[in-house]
């Protein structure tokens, strides 16, 4: 076998702290989640994986693997909603630990995950991992019931809530109460500016794939609000950012996923028209896929 060929025997790019490092090994995900079982097979290099265009695939491994790693015993999405890849995720959530050390923070922490999806993934992560206190927002009704059933039997409600926003317009208007104080957001927001641009991604990775023939699924699944929204990326961004600078006493750091590079620039240019007081970019690798998280603060550090 080539070795441009052999599959890498551990994910480097991930933060150091992840426990996703290594290779699944799923003899030990089987064992924690029998259901799992049915879709594990060799691939073609004769090692044990499962289909990842199979969304009862991906699911079944999702939920091993925050029950072998992070003793969530139950978890559940309905069809079609975003099964989240749990290593990236986790990433996200160990370099928000890493921001607020660096800022000297070691007060209780409490973080709002803006647009949690059904799979409620964030607040559950960061809970389990660090013992933060989370609210969890989403404008999707299917999706607030989906996160509150795990979140309940989990025996996590002292500790995560789930809040319906009503006005898909907002971000933190209508979830944060006055005064209320929380130390961080986080948000994945949806990439697409429409749904015939989601397609037409999602079209493109297929082409890609040599030999796989299959009728069109987006990768992951995903709900309209999840994959797409007017103006993009770009332009979720921009209004969290403008409605930010009027929580900004209220929050020390504003945070979020930029997918797309070419963002930056205006990102940070929004930023200085808020007179945000310090700006981080951090870069995150997963696999052949870079991302990084953009931060900001209204408050002094020092």
């Amino acid at each position: 076998m080539s070795k441009k060929h052999k599959p890498e025997q551990t994910r480097s790019k991930l933060h150091p702290r992840s426990k996703h490092r290594e290779r699944y090994d799923f003899d030990k995900l089987i064992e924690v989640a029998p259901s799992l079982n049915p879709f594990v097979a060799k691939n073609k290099y004769g090692d044990l994986s499962v289909d990842f265009f199979n969304p009862k695939a991906v699911k079944s491994l999702n939920a091993a693997l925050l029950k072998l790693y992070y003793n969530i015993e139950y978890w559940n999405i309905p069809e079609q909603y975003l099964c989240p890849p749990i290593p990236g995720r986790v990433d996200y959530i160990h370099y928000i630990a890493d921001l607020l050390e660096d800022s000297s923070y070691n007060s209780s922490i409490k973080g709002l995950d803006i647009g949690t999806g059904a799979n409620c993934i964030y607040p559950l992560l960061g809970n389990k991992i660090y013992g933060w206190q989370f609210i969890a927002s989403d404008i999707d009704e299917t999706a607030v019931s989906f996160a509150k059933d795990i979140v309940t039997k989990n025996s996590l409600e002292n500790h995560i809530a789930i809040k319906f926003q009503s006005n898909s317009a907002k971000k933190l208007e209508g979830i944060l109460n006055p005064n209320e104080q929380i130390t961080f957001t986080m948000c994945n927001p949806p990439f697409h500016a429409s749904e015939e641009d989601a397609k037409k991604a999602a079209r493109r990775k297929l082409r890609n794939l040599k030999g796989k023939q299959q009728e069109l699924k987006l990768n992951f699944g995903g709900q309209h609000n999840e994959l797409w929204c007017k103006g993009g990326e770009a332009r979720f961004i921009k209004d969290l950012i403008f409605e930010s600078k009027h929580f900004g006493e209220q929050c020390l750091w504003f945070t979020t996923l930029v997918s797309k590079a070419s963002n930056l620039k205006s990102i940070y240019k929004h930023l200085k028209t808020v007179s945000a007081k310090a700006i981080k970019t951090i870069d995150m690798g997963q696999g052949q896929k870079t991302s990084r998280i953009v931060a900001w603060t209204f408050q002094d550090l020092t």
